[in-house]
């Protein structure tokens, strides 16, 4: 009896591409490794920068790692969760997007020589969520303690934070201000919500002409001419209600039969605006800063009476001024009283650049402050608010936790050095895991050798050498003269947030990704692979 041939049973729609096993694991951690790479020549002082070019001709150049791989749109699914992990770090910390991003590719990269070892996934992974909890227990008992009064650690991180980021020139003066601002705006029960540092980036002059504003500066000009330029010793009203007669929520028709009707109908209209103006001027007020409208007749009575006025402005900016100036933000007129309003030493609108734009500022003990960054070019201003962001975000991470650690490669070194002691408590081939994930740590000093142009081998190896001495602790690479330094007392220092979030991101994706053995990707799927996706899958990544 003939054999009935075999059909075959398709369960995929078709067009669907499919990798299984070692095929699936080897593309995705060859994409990551790629978005890894991409960022990994920008860390450090001496990192160089990218310039992003976008479909509009649009030009950004930084060498800020999740600016870099927002503006880069890449397509590959492993890839897109290695960016996810810079968008975590930035949303954290503010900073460390790159170390989070190569110390992942990293792993990733040495998890890969284990499988090609015929280590299973599940072990390499097991091994690696031992050595981060073990990594994230040896920062902690590493790190140093730190307060608000510590100025001089405060300045050095946030000048650490600017380093190799387009700020050199000025980056004592912008650090300065980063202090201050975040010292302003601390609550009495140490929440610091960096939202309340309002950053203004203005293109004309230079760096050294930034400066910081105890108050709000806001992107409008005063509504008439006819007011006075510049207001002391303001008394604010911060209104959330149009000062202009509000049109019926219903379709009205008014049927107007004769001039005095319609003479009686403009009066009445003049009046109500009338009223408007009097509620304000009943509180004292003499800066009038309204969220919404400001009808013409009104902007004419409120400048008879000399008060400063300015429209339409954020409702973000609104809330910044209530907390800089003491006020309430009001939404109806009946209700404003002298309580409500805010206080300011000078109120003034001031032509910067060429636009004219008004200072709230000499506030008594603002909890919302604005840092005004100036530049010669739009590119250099964007670079030095990204600088100055980092900065900021760095001293909030800083204060909150209270812990800092040396930076140069030094943390990186000690406790790569601690997941080895580790390792050699572990039996099984976990130990080969956890030996893997301490030289994933070691890419970070590694790589700031290399982009210094120094050798890597033999800076690591005097590195592990001094670390093994007493007073080896904080010792890293000092990029500018090429050799070891006591990164501690030269002033580089980081937050502890920033490598505890950067270990711990790098590590989850790195499991999450070593468990994936199937990738199967719908035909005309935007987020699936690429059509004809080369090996290594280098997605979106020209």
């Amino acid at each position: 009896m003939a054999q009935q041939p075999i059909q075959p049973i398709f369960i995929l729609q078709e067009g669907t591409q499919r990798s299984t096993g070692k095929d699936a694991q080897r593309n995705n951690i060859m994409a990551a490794k790629a978005v890894a790479e991409t960022v990994r020549t920008t860390l450090g002082p001496k990192g160089m920068d990218k310039m992003l070019v976008d479909s509009l001709g649009d030009v950004v150049v930084t060498n800020d790692g999740v600016t870099i791989l927002e503006e880069m749109q890449i397509e590959h699914p492993a890839a897109k969760m290695i960016v996810e992990v810079a968008k975590t770090q930035e949303n954290e910390v503010g900073d460390g997007t790159t170390t989070a991003v190569v110390i992942a590719g990293e792993l990733l990269k040495n998890a890969e020589k284990l499988l090609d070892d015929n280590v299973h996934p599940t072990v390499i992974t097991r091994g690696y969520r031992l050595a981060a909890e073990k990594a994230q227990e040896l920062l902690n008992n590493l790190a140093e303690k730190i307060t608000e009064n510590d100025e001089n650690l405060l300045k050095n991180i946030a000048i650490t934070a600017m380093t190799g980021k387009g700020a050199e020139g000025s980056k004592e003066l912008l650090a300065e201000l980063c202090v201050k601002a975040v010292k302003q705006v601390k609550d009495e029960d140490n929440t610091i919500d960096i939202e309340n540092i309002k950053i203004e980036k203005k293109v004309g002059g230079g760096a050294e002409d930034s400066e910081l504003i105890q108050g709000i500066l806001i992107d409008k000009e005063k509504v008439h001419s006819a007011m006075p330029r510049v207001i002391k010793n303001a008394k604010i009203a911060l209104l959330d209600v149009a000062l202009e007669v509000k049109s019926p929520e219903t379709d009205t028709k008014i049927e107007i039969t004769s001039q005095d009707q319609l003479q009686a109908f403009l009066d009445q209209e003049e009046k109500m605006l009338r009223n408007m103006v009097d509620k304000v001027l009943k509180s004292k007020a003499n800066v009038v800063i309204c969220q919404k409208g400001i009808d013409d007749i009104a902007q004419h009575y409120l400048a008879k009476a000399s008060v400063y006025a300015v429209r339409r402005v954020k409702k973000s900016d609104m809330d910044k001024l209530a907390r800089a100036t003491s006020g309430k933000v009001v939404s109806n007129l009946n209700d404003l009283s002298e309580q409500d309003l805010g206080y300011a030493g000078i109120v003034e609108e001031v032509k910067v650049g060429n636009e004219m734009m008004t200072f709230v500022k000499d506030c008594k003990n603002p909890k919302a402050v604005t840092i005004l960054i100036r530049g010669g070019t739009e590119h250099v201003v964007a670079e030095l608010e990204r600088a100055v962001k980092d900065s900021i975000g760095d001293l909030a991470a800083s204060l909150k936790s209270g812990k800092i650690v040396a930076g140069a490669g030094a943390i990186e070194i000690e406790v790569a050095k601690g997941l080895r002691d580790y390792s050699n408590k572990l039996s099984g081939k976990e130990q080969l895991a956890v030996s893997a994930f301490a030289d994933s740590v070691e890419i970070i000093p590694r790589t700031l050798a290399e982009n210094a142009g120094l050798d890597p081998i033999d800076m690591l190896t005097d590195l592990k050498s001094k670390h093994d001495t007493k007073e080896g602790k904080w010792f890293g690479i000092d990029v500018m003269k090429g050799k070891l330094f006591d990164a501690w007392k030269s002033g580089v220092i980081e937050p502890l947030k920033i490598k505890t979030q950067a270990i711990k991101s790098a590590s989850e994706v790195a499991e999450l990704l070593l468990r994936i053995d199937d990738v199967i990707a719908a035909s005309g799927s935007k987020g699936g692979m690429p059509p004809q996706m080369p090996p290594g899958g280098y997605g979106g990544m020209e």
